[in-house]
């Protein structure tokens, strides 16, 4: 927090305190238990609770400082409002009896356990089984939220019979699921509103439109990408992923829905095209050392996850360090030392295209 006016500074309780009975004649009793400093001391105590209510009231009332439904408040002033969790999508493929009628709204889940409670998900669409024995329905999971972004095969149940199906099974992965915005990245967008106001459509307002829906995490924009009037928006969702196609879909829809017409936010004459950015896998491979006490496997597992972090902090065309690989790993607890580092087979940096962003590829680590 800023520094507090001078009215606030000093004011706990026993300085109040001091300050009150100072102001008593040195004459009369003012040790602690006397009658005096029994009428002080609650007074002192109401008055250190004030100013520490009166910090409080200073700090939710700046937007840098502030946080939860206050931060909402102060964005609402300037027309934003906080983006809720979307839920992540996909596919499964039914197996059973030809002709079989699989309604939307049915569920299927991933296998739960005690760590990792099952994950629900329902059709959106009816689907009939064909005459090999398989349909693809689409899916959305049925809570928001990044837990909903399941690997390929992690779907095997139905939560309900249906008459006439016996398996069902997700090819690829469950994508888009993302938490309600955080106050960091609220506070991000309404910083940018107030600092570089709307404008009549240049790259900032794209940017800006793009991260006000749901779900996308960041944007760069690409002006006169493929001739006169042209535009390129490239997203990626608020884990850092590249945004799946439903999510292209809505920042399509919300900016330009129709190229030229005006009909969205995007100025009369731009033609925009929303995509996702190209994805360059960063494969690791790495000899570690390992301190004592610690499981070998663990620390894999925790590089890993310190690596897969770290790429996808990295924003849409920033270059991959070698160096911040390095400390990734030397950062990780457990990790005494590390050699034979190498990032999709050199030692260099990995430069990312404007419309690129570095996703993880593999890791080998041993």
């Amino acid at each position: 927090m800023a520094e507090l006016p001078e009215y606030l500074t000093d004011q706990t309780y026993e300085a109040i305190l001091q300050r009150m009975l100072s102001k008593i004649p040195d004459d009369i009793d003012k040790s602690e238990g006397s009658f005096i400093w029994d009428a002080l001391a609650p007074v002192a105590a109401e008055l250190a609770q004030a100013a520490i209510w009166a910090q409080e009231v200073l700090r939710r009332g700046f937007a840098q400082t502030t946080f939860g439904q206050y931060l909402d408040l102060r964005a609402a002033e300037h027309g934003l409002t906080r983006k809720p969790a979307v839920k992540a999508t996909g596919q499964v493929v039914f197996t059973g009896t030809p002709g079989t009628i699989i309604p939307a709204g049915t569920q299927v889940s991933t296998v739960g356990s005690e760590a990792a409670p099952a994950i629900f998900f329902v059709t959106t669409q009816e689907v009939t089984i064909g005459s090999d024995g398989t349909a693809t329905a689409n899916i959305e999971a049925v809570e928001a939220g990044s837990k909903g972004n399941v690997a390929a095969g992690a779907i095997k149940l139905l939560a309900q019979p249906v008459s006439g199906v016996m398996g069902v099974n997700n090819p690829n992965p469950t994508t888009g699921g993302t938490e309600e915005e955080s106050d960091a990245a609220l506070l991000q967008r309404l910083l940018e509103r107030m600092q570089r106001p709307p404008d009549t459509g240049n790259k900032n307002d794209y940017i800006r439109w793009a991260k006000e829906v749901p779900g996308v995490g960041d944007a760069i924009c690409i002006p006169l990408w493929n001739g006169p009037g042209t535009v390129k928006v490239v997203i990626v969702d608020s884990n850092g992923a590249p945004a799946n196609q439903e999510l292209i879909e809505a920042v399509q829809n919300y900016i330009a829905p129709a190229p030229g017409m005006g009909e969205g936010r995007a100025p009369i004459g731009a033609s925009v095209t929303v995509v996702a950015p190209v994805s360059v896998p960063i494969n690791v491979s790495a000899t570690l050392t390992y301190k004592t006490g610690y499981d070998p496997a663990s620390v894999r597992a925790n590089v890993e996850a310190a690596i897969d972090n770290l790429i996808k902090g990295l924003k849409i065309g920033e270059d991959v360090r070698y160096s911040a690989i390095a400390n990734a790993i030397y950062d990780t607890p457990g990790v005494e030392d590390y050699s034979n580092l190498l990032i999709n087979g050199g030692t260099s940096n990995v430069s990312i295209a404007e419309d690129a962003k570095a996703v993880k590829g593999v890791v080998t680590l041993t």
